[in-house]
């Protein structure tokens, strides 16, 4: 009896053990199940999702650029891409693929051209801002022009003077519209000259094709920059001077007090005109000040008797006191 009691038992603690481990597997597999489709779902999630994204390309022309010359167009054109997010990623980083104008089929005047794309996936949707645009196509002709330098000669010191200026380039080639081309009035060489200069210049400049207005030409010109020589030179003897600061037009019963933020300046002239010249008279106009004010005052060559002063102008700060 007791073996058979035994045995009962047996069975029976083994059976719960069999009865847990199956409830460990099965859920063990759903999990396992639940995993695989989560990513299964994800990965084709991945695959089937759409983008949308804008990029900036280049705008390329389909015409005889030997024999015409086009006007009016973008540089550049945005395009809209719809479609499978990596397809649209990719497109968007290699820009393999173009957005044209064909105008090979036009002649010369004005045209309102729509603009196409060429080598987009086929599963790719595009858009082009603008859609359409207006061109202008002329005849295109080639013409050269003599180089003339131009420089603000306000910028040279005072007391020097310029020289002729030189040029590495003496001609250019001007291409474009054959109505542009007639609208150039002169080429000019565009010499930067700083403020006060003193000391020769020998300095890249822009070539530029004007208008009878004085304003810039649709053309190319080839080359589009030179290197300029402008020689500068003092055009006499020089000599540092005080300053006599004198007040006119002062009220009566009121004093003046006058300062300059320079104490000396450079006149220029020949030797007869700077040899007696010791100070330099500068007349202040005080009819207007109560208190106190600063002033900028130029210097008077005709009244020194020079040809310039370096500095051209002062400021002279007067303080008024009443007696």
């Amino acid at each position: 009896m007791k073996n058979r009691r035994y045995t009962t038992w047996l069975y029976r603690v083994l059976a719960l053990i069999l009865a847990v481990l199956l409830f460990l597997y099965v859920n063990s597999t759903k999990s396992s199940n639940n995993t695989q489709s989560t990513t299964s779902t994800g990965s084709n999630t991945s695959l089937t999702a759409t983008k949308s994204m804008t990029v900036s390309v280049p705008l390329q022309l389909n015409v005889n650029s030997n024999k015409y010359f086009v006007t009016g167009y973008p540089q550049k054109v945005k395009v809209t891409l719809r479609g499978p997010l990596a397809l649209v990623t990719t497109t968007a980083n290699t820009q393999n693929f173009k957005v044209y104008a064909a105008l090979s089929d036009l002649g010369v005047g004005k045209h309102q051209v729509t603009l196409h794309q060429e080598g987009l996936n086929h599963e790719i949707q595009s858009t082009i801002d603008p859609a359409k645009i207006t061109v202008d196509i002329e005849p295109r002709r080639t013409v050269s022009f003599p180089v003339k330098v131009q420089y603000n000669s306000q910028n040279i010191a005072a007391g020097y003077s310029a020289g002729k200026a030189t040029s590495d380039v003496t001609t250019v080639k001007a291409t474009g519209a054959a109505n542009e081309i007639s609208r150039i009035k002169q080429v000019v060489a565009q010499l930067t000259v700083p403020q006060n200069t003193k000391k020769t210049l020998n300095s890249q400049a822009v070539i530029e094709a004007l208008d009878s207005s004085g304003k810039t030409v649709n053309v190319i010109l080839t080359p589009s920059t030179t290197t300029v020589n402008l020689p500068i030179k003092s055009d006499g003897e020089s000599k540092k001077v005080g300053l006599n600061l004198n007040a006119k037009n002062g009220s009566s019963g009121t004093s003046y007090k006058l300062t300059s933020n320079v104490s000396s300046v450079t006149a220029y002239g020949s030797s007869s005109q700077l040899k007696d010249l010791d100070d330099v008279d500068v007349d202040v106009d005080v009819s207007d000040v109560k208190n106190s004010a600063t002033k900028t005052i130029t210097l008077d060559t005709d009244d020194n008797n020079v040809t310039a002063f370096d500095p051209t102008t002062i400021k002279v700060t007067v303080k008024a006191t009443t007696n």
